[in-house]
């Protein structure tokens, strides 16, 4: 496989990416079966696992997006802010977050934070990839995790680089 970046080295294949998204179907799918459930894709990443994601899960459930934005064009995150809230009605509802990647978990709590405000019954959260590292994080940390890359930039499933790429398939990591 060619990288779509020079320097750039395979994370996880398409296959392995695939098995991910398997998983976190799998382990969402008892708070669909169970009712009054929304899927709440975080923007611009989140947007790619919570297709993939919604399109594997059976039953009745809400689905929704916020855009929160950290990066830009940048490789280091800042200081979470409101592009787009959700507009779906929280108050009673089993809120799943779905996201593309789970660093330390600024963008997740800001969210969390947001949608316990709004009356969320029950909040849970689901990464397509978690980051491995020691430095502390936010809480709360995801419920589901479809697989764990180690501490590298990644791109690729949501994530970009540059604001490129997210509609690979497999996942990319670049050097440190």
């Amino acid at each position: 496989m060619i990288p779509p970046v020079p320097g750039a080295r395979l994370v996880a294949t398409t296959a392995q990416v695939e098995a991910a998204y398997q998983r976190l179907a799998a382990s969402i799918q008892p708070a669909v079966a169970a009712g009054d459930c929304v899927l709440l894709g975080v923007l611009l990443g989140g947007a790619v696992p919570l297709v993939r994601i919604a399109g594997l899960l059976a039953g009745d459930f809400l689905i929704d997006a916020c855009r929160v934005g950290r990066y830009g064009d940048a490789t280091r995150g800042g200081i979470p802010r409101w592009i787009s809230p959700p507009q779906v009605a929280m108050r009673g509802r089993h809120v799943i977050l779905v996201d593309d990647i789970f660093d330390e978990g600024i963008t997740l709590d800001f969210v969390a934070t947001y949608c316990r405000e709004q009356g969320a019954r029950k909040l849970s959260a689901a990464v397509l990839v978690r980051k491995r590292h020691d430095r502390a994080g936010a809480k709360p940390v995801p419920d589901h995790v479809g697989l764990e890359v180690g501490d590298e930039y990644v791109f690729g499933c949501g994530m970009d680089y540059q604001g490129r790429w997210r509609h690979l398939d497999a996942i990319w990591g670049l050097p440190g």
